[in-house]
């Protein structure tokens, strides 16, 4: 029997969960530089921007009872990669510590919001 749960933020509600787990796999919608509010955080600064949208990332796990350890496969867009790419990882490296899960570094030319440059999205295993 497949079990099925998601969240939902309430101030995000455009059609689709933030999180959504399918027996033990989590599936994780992008997230980005907001705070739990909705204002965007960190216009014009990379670090501000990695910083919460990984913030972010720890919510929508905390949620299913899971953290950045239970992670398997995380992609982050960037719109300035080659500028933004080292900052990016190291930052994400700091997050993870010792934990290596699979993943990409897409640089896109674009992202939903135009002071956006970062977006993560990511599968974890659940139980």
């Amino acid at each position: 029997m497949t079990t099925i749960r998601t969240y939902n933020h309430t101030l995000w509600d455009h059609g689709i969960s933030q999180g959504y787990l399918v027996d033990n796999t989590l599936y994780i919608s992008g997230q980005f530089s907001h705070d739990a509010e909705g204002s965007f955080v960190g216009a014009g600064d990379i670090q501000a921007q990695m910083t919460q949208t990984l913030k972010n990332l720890d919510t929508v796990l905390q949620e299913f009872g899971a953290t950045k350890d239970n992670l398997a496969y995380v992609e982050l867009y960037l719109t300035n990669a080659q500028e933004h790419g080292e900052t990016a990882i190291g930052l994400f490296k700091k997050y993870v510590g010792e934990h290596r899960p699979a993943g990409s570094m897409i640089g896109v030319t674009y992202l939903a919001f135009p002071e956006q440059w970062v977006e993560v999205r990511a599968v974890a295993h659940v139980g």
